[in-house]
């Protein structure tokens, strides 16, 4: 999964850090994490 819908600098930094859990639930906690994110940082 790549970042680039991901604007704000703390928005990365989250996804920095989801990114590095490795587990089943990590990944799932960071696709939809992504998803929100790049929900919300549509109108930045």
């Amino acid at each position: 999964m790549n970042n680039k819908f991901i604007k704000t600098q703390c928005g990365l930094e989250k996804y920095n850090q989801l990114n590095k859990n490795k587990t089943f639930l990590g990944k799932v906690r960071l696709f939809f994490y992504v998803i929100i994110a790049s929900i919300r940082d549509l109108t930045k």
